[in-house]
């Protein structure tokens, strides 16, 4: 089994939205509605603090189902930005899903879209984007489809099961960033 003093220095977390990050009222995309999980705005400005790169992928299929477009998912986004701010905290990246097979705007109508989770190809591009290796960063999500995405893309994962993030981040990530115990 591999320590965390055989890894190479943990760069970059990838954070699904949804459930880890806000509370999933189901297709959230007003900021008004924007509701924190307890302990995410911490552990967002704890992984700021601690050097990291905070990347966030979504799948966000409301955009191709019509309930809101994507300048509305910017605005939460930004809101999020703005609220992390207050705190120390920023997300240096989003990456979202707007495709789903059952979407009513065609163009965003695609089956087993590369980007929809459990398929890598939005942890993929901000590997690449980032120039991060997998045994750099590791993902966090609140279903088996974020850690599939990870692991497809050959990156451990770890499941949040709720509670507080900031207390679930020091737990799991603190061998390798002590700076988060």
């Amino acid at each position: 089994m591999t320590s965390a003093l055989d890894l190479p220095p943990l760069k970059a977390v990838f954070l699904d939205r949804d459930g880890v990050l806000n509370i999933d009222h189901g297709y959230v995309y007003d900021p008004a509605r924007l509701e924190w999980i307890t302990g995410a705005r911490e552990a967002v400005a704890a992984m700021t603090a601690a050097g990291l790169k905070v990347l966030v992928v979504t799948n966000q299929s409301g955009v191709g189902r019509g309930y809101f477009d994507e300048m509305a998912l910017d605005r939460f986004h930004a809101a999020m930005q703005d609220q992390l701010a207050e705190v120390g905290g920023r997300i240096d990246a989003f990456y979202h899903c707007p495709f789903h097979e059952l979407a009513v705007i065609e163009s965003y109508r695609v089956a087993d879209h590369p980007d929809r989770k459990p398929n890598p190809g939005m942890v993929l591009r901000g590997l690449a984007d980032w120039s991060l290796a997998p045994e750099e960063a590791v993902i966090i999500g609140d279903r088996h489809i974020d850690i599939e995405a990870g692991a497809r893309a050959g990156m451990p994962g770890y499941l949040f099961k709720g509670g507080d993030l900031r207390a679930f981040i020091g737990q799991v990530l603190g061998d390798r960033v002590p700076m988060l115990r």
